[in-house]
């Protein structure tokens, strides 16, 4: 009975040592995510600015657009598309959810749950601000990511 146990508790520290493997592993890759988009940022807005620049260009004609304006409408409508503090907090919670996978309380997995909601919730604001496709891109990776973390985080509970 004993050496059943004793198996037993064994057993479910290797699944233990597994499963924080696999969790550390798509946050670790959520992380290089989000790095992709951080350096695909500065590109997104040029490309916004280019845009609109050529469509007012097209339908208003350039001789017509008033710079001072269109310099003012131009930042309005990229702070709207900012997506830096999605970014930073989608890090921040990245970081606690590894101190906390660390962290030696057995009730953990409720908490870890949580801050992968959170986690999701970044995610998903950074996809609909950022209306970029290569950033979509990296988002679809990241929520993939999050997806198959949430499914071990269950395994934890």
């Amino acid at each position: 009975m004993k050496l059943a146990l004793k198996e037993l508790d064994e057993h479910r520290q290797d699944e233990g040592a597994m499963l924080q493997k696999d969790l550390l592993l798509r946050i670790d890759n959520i992380t290089a995510y989000t790095e992709k988009v951080r350096e695909l940022d500065p590109l997104r807005k040029d490309k916004v600015r280019t845009r609109i620049e050529t469509l007012l260009a097209e339908y208003v004609g350039k001789e017509n657009v008033d710079g001072n304006r269109m310099e003012q409408e131009l930042v309005f409508y990229l702070e709207k598309l900012d997506i830096s503090e999605e970014l930073i907090r989608l890090e921040n919670h990245l970081r606690y959810f590894k101190e906390m996978l660390k962290d030696d309380d057995a009730a953990k997995g409720k908490k870890l749950g949580f801050v992968l909601q959170e986690i999701g919730r970044e995610i998903n604001t950074t996809g609909s601000k950022a209306n970029d496709a290569a950033i979509q891109q990296w988002v679809v990776m990241m929520k993939d990511e999050l997806e198959k973390a949430k499914e071990q985080v269950l395994n934890v509970l």
